[in-house]
């Protein structure tokens, strides 16, 4: 097992703790032990052997080859990182297995992958009685059997707690009767289990396993997809199907908890495996800017794509951070809970505003590297021979699954408010002295030697800006905290409030790890240092619109001019030659012909 251990860092620490304070705490990139380092390059090259290869078997979905594939990545150990020892798995952690996703770019591959290994086999690991462990788990660490999560339904799409599926007791009290239809199921033209959620009478939905040789267990045809087209993605289609009463997983009633539980870790997962799709097509793009001519130039040589591969790298490098740091923070609380499921849950949910806001960074990172990726490209981006073609397809489904950009905005805004009212973030604490210097044009102190001389300027106007940000909140949410019901209409004031969070946790994120490498003396502690400054550059034009527009619109009138003044001067200027810098990011980019790191 992985003995890699890193202190701690309280949940939603980014908005309160100084960016010096939180680089000597957080887990980054580089702190992988030598065996994550050894295991990443296994699915690296597992990926360069027996998937990549097969790209075009994988899109047409040539019967065998995807579940050929699941069982070979079993046969490799890369299915049973999350497992238990006892139950034939490698129990090395969701550290490792984040890490993993992140190196496995097929995106058809990567889902298949992930349904089966997180959302598909993480409920029995955490949930399953020791009878259900020793039946399935030993089967779903080699690949024998391939798993699938049936929660979506037809019509009922974020709010999966509206779900329709029924079950029923037999009169002989030995089967649950299950009748309804899942919709958008992964793995589900050749899975042999599905973990499937449906109500008893009016009670809360509860989970069940359900094999999918069980009688009255059926499959619609193919979705025609957009992207990921190798995956299988088809209904699961349930009339009558007897469920042994010994396959109700975890606590009648009480699937709801195995279901948000388990997509806090998907949703990291997912931001871990957007991060590696961003390199992956950063390196296409960059590769072609060496082989492509334009008026006797290299494309490389031109400003406006300079501009775009430096802009690909920094948000790349400000979403790896923020994913890493997370997994860390999780994996080490993971380890703190022990054995017992409900702190293990406890301690992951310590981090569900965080595996949000990574999520969502992390899949529109993509969303725009891959198409800046195709830009480059230009006409030839536009044609199915070239992978950049693809990778801006498969990219699309990211902001929707494991709950859409929007609901996990939400999620993140009502989880702060919700700790903010019971205390377990300071924001009210912190309220008087932030709103004191404001008032008094008096900024905080400005950071110390800690932090490098090349990032005191970005270390301060992001200290500012998290007070800003708490100044604000807060002078417009103290009348909704007492009523969440009248926050969840104002959506408008969300949006732009997780807006702010995802970017004030990209951004640490990004320097705390800079500072971290230049105090490892890591040899690339220039790059990180280049890379943080740009990807904050870039995050406080976008901050201080998103403040603009929190004040205009939710500050009264009489009040908003003299507070959108006091906020714009508090939080100031970044003073940075931005085109020289990305120059320089850019040339490192050409020269590593993808993500210089």
């Amino acid at each position: 097992m992985s003995t890699t251990v890193k202190p701690t860092e309280p949940g939603t620490a980014f908005l309160t703790t100084p960016v010096q304070e939180s680089a000597a705490n957080i887990f980054t990139f580089e702190d992988r032990d030598d065996e994550q380092r050894w295991i990443g390059e296994s699915a690296a090259t597992f990926l360069a052997r027996e998937v990549l290869p097969r790209v075009e078997e994988i899109d047409t979905q040539k019967p065998g080859v995807m579940p050929e594939l699941v069982k070979k990545a079993g046969e490799q150990g890369l299915l049973m990182i999350d497992i238990p020892e006892q139950y034939g798995g490698a129990e090395l952690g969701l550290l490792t297995s984040a890490l993993v996703a992140s190196e496995l770019r097929e995106a058809s591959f990567s889902v298949a992958f992930g349904a089966h290994t997180t959302i598909g086999t993480l409920p029995i690991v955490y949930y399953g009685t020791e009878e259900q462990k020793q039946h399935y788990l030993p089967r779903l660490a080699t690949g024998e059997w391939i798993s699938a999560y049936a929660l979506t339904e037809p019509g009922v799409g974020s709010d999966a707690m509206g779900l329709n599926t029924h079950a029923a007791l037999s009169e002989d009290g030995k089967y649950y009767i299950l009748n309804g239809t899942k919709q958008w199921i992964s793995n589900a033209g050749f899975a042999n289990l599905f973990v499937v959620f449906a109500r008893i009478g009016d009670e809360r939905p509860s989970a069940f396993i359900v094999e999918a040789t069980y009688p009255g267990v059926s499959t619609g045809p193919e979705e025609n997809k957009m992207g990921i087209k190798g995956s299988s993605t088809r209904q699961v289609i349930l009339e009558d199907v007897k469920v042994p009463v010994e396959n109700l997983l975890g606590e009648l009633h009480k699937g709801y908890k195995i279901a948000f539980n388990i997509l806090n870790i998907g949703r990291l997962k997912l931001g871990a495996g957007s991060v590696g799709g961003s390199r992956s097509a950063l390196g296409l793009a960059a590769t072609y800017t060496t082989e492509r001519k334009a008026f006797n130039k290299n494309l490389h040589e031109f400003g406006m794509i300079r501009k775009k591969l430096a802009k690909m790298a920094a948000e790349t490098y400000a979403a790896e951070s923020e994913v890493f740091r997370t997994a860390g923070n999780i994996a080490q609380a993971q380890k703190s809970a022990g054995d017992n499921t409900e702190n293990v849950f406890k301690a992951i949910e310590e981090y569900a505003i965080e595996a949000s806001l990574a999520k969502v960074h992390g899949s529109e990172t993509l969303a725009m590297v891959v198409d800046e990726g195709v830009q480059i490209f230009g006409g030839y981006g536009f044609m199915h021979e070239y992978p950049i073609e693809k990778a801006y397809r498969d990219a699309r489904i990211q902001r929707i699954f494991e709950g859409t950009n929007e609901i996990n905005r939400m999620v993140a805004v009502g989880t702060l408010f919700r700790r903010a009212m019971g205390g377990k973030v300071d924001l009210m604490g912190k309220y008087p002295e932030v709103e004191a210097r404001m008032k008094s044009d008096q900024q905080p102190a400005g950071v110390g030697e800690e932090v490098p001389a090349e990032l005191h300027a970005a270390a301060n106007i992001l200290e500012r800006a998290k007070d800003a940000t708490i100044y604000a909140t807060m002078q417009i949410a103290l009348k909704y905290m007492q009523n969440p019901q009248a926050l969840n209409e104002e959506q408008e004031f969300i949006e732009y409030l997780a807006n702010l969070m995802i970017d004030l946790y990209a951004t640490d994120s990004a320097i705390a790890r800079a500072i971290k490498a230049t105090h490892q003396g890591n040899e690339q502690a220039s790059t990180h240092i280049k890379l943080a400054q740009l990807a904050t550059w870039y995050a406080i034009t976008r901050i201080r619109s998103d403040l603009d527009q929190l004040i205009i619109t939710y500050i009264d009138e009489a009040r908003a001019s003299k507070v959108l003044s006091r906020t714009r001067a508090y939080v100031g200027d970044y003073m940075l030659n931005g085109v020289t810098l990305q120059r320089e990011i850019a040339a490192l980019v050409v020269e590593k012909q993808g993500y210089p790191l």
